[in-house]
């Protein structure tokens, strides 16, 4: 498994890298999203080659490295604007800058972890017995209809923890629309590139996974 790690590596970038830029808001023509969400798609994307290449088995052992890596950040963030900075008024501006953008709300800390862990093992769980019950066939579907779920559930998760009773209902609503619209869109448009990967991957790896007989728990790490 020459590319499992560096997947690995790519896979646990973006998440970090979208979790940074998520602290702020941005507007693209008709949609109104956190700056993560221009990157995250890509972590469903990778989701996707992991469980249709190496099987559900090791993209679980993936998605849990992944859930650590964001953990451990968040932390570090949350423990890093706890802690006081000198009095000097410089270092001052900088502590309060960075405790706005990086020292996170318990709610939105929680409700990121907990939508991460719930969307990805829902991607990775769809995709992988869809592939068994098509015998392989109709990638583009079984990418397509284990996005739906998947992203469905993390955006949910999230805005439901984060900002239910904060945000107005309608808010909630349209929020949601909008990301999981614009998500799902970019999932779609990526799939030439998916499919190219897939190929690239499954030929040079000599693997073609398929979980018949796999141990679906997401806590099962054997």
């Amino acid at each position: 498994m020459r590319y499992l790690d560096l997947i690995t590596a790519l896979f646990a970038t973006v998440l970090l890298v979208s979790n940074v830029a998520s602290t702020k808001l941005v507007v693209l023509g008709p949609f109104t999203f956190d700056g993560g969400t221009l990157l995250f798609p890509l972590a469903y994307i990778f989701g996707d080659v992991l469980t249709e290449v190496y099987g559900y088995r090791r993209s679980r052992r993936v998605i849990w490295i992944g859930f650590l890596a964001l953990l451990l950040a968040t932390l570090t963030f949350q423990a890093v604007a706890a802690l006081p900075a000198p009095e000097d008024g410089e270092s001052q501006r900088f502590a309060q800058a960075f405790g706005l953008l990086l020292g996170l709300t318990p709610r939105i800390v929680l409700g990121s972890l907990l939508a991460y862990f719930v969307g990805e093992f829902a991607n990775a769980y769809v995709l992988a017995r869809l592939k068994v019950r098509t015998e392989g066939r109709f990638f583009w579907l079984r990418a397509l209809a284990s996005t739906l779920v998947g992203q469905g559930l993390d955006t949910g998760v999230f805005l439901l923890v984060a900002f239910y009773g904060i945000w107005p209902n309608e808010v909630l609503l349209a929020v949601f629309l909008s990301n999981y619209a614009f998500k799902v869109g970019v999932e779609a448009l990526m799939l030439p590139v998916t499919y190219g990967v897939v190929g690239f991957l499954k030929r040079a790896e000599g693997l073609d996974a398929y979980d018949r007989d796999t141990d679906f728990n997401p806590f099962r790490l054997a």
